[in-house]
């Protein structure tokens, strides 16, 4: 019979990262506490670690001033949209 394919939660797989970055634990030891292969807790840590970067990022100026246009220009489209329905209601 085939071992069914589990799924992990985001706070599980988060945990597990943690554990695994305070060194506390060997790495099979980990595995055996939260029943995972160690290649696969390996896996998680340096997709973490690799991702971690973009994360901690500051935000562009460029990016703000190219938000902000894009919402007046919504607003103004808001804007119009709402004086020709006004013009259809009467």
């Amino acid at each position: 019979m085939k071992r069914k394919r589990r799924t992990f939660s985001s706070y599980f797989k988060l945990e597990v990262i943690l554990a695994a970055l305070q060194d506390r634990d060997t790495l099979s030891e980990l595995s055996q506490k939260y029943d995972l292969h160690p290649d696969q807790i390996s896996k998680w840590k340096t997709e973490f670690l690799d991702n971690a970067a973009h994360y901690l990022k500051a935000p562009n100026k460029s990016s703000k001033a190219a938000e902000s246009v894009d919402i007046n220009e919504l607003y103004t489209k808001i804007g119009q949209l709402q004086i020709e329905l006004d013009t259809l209601k009467k």
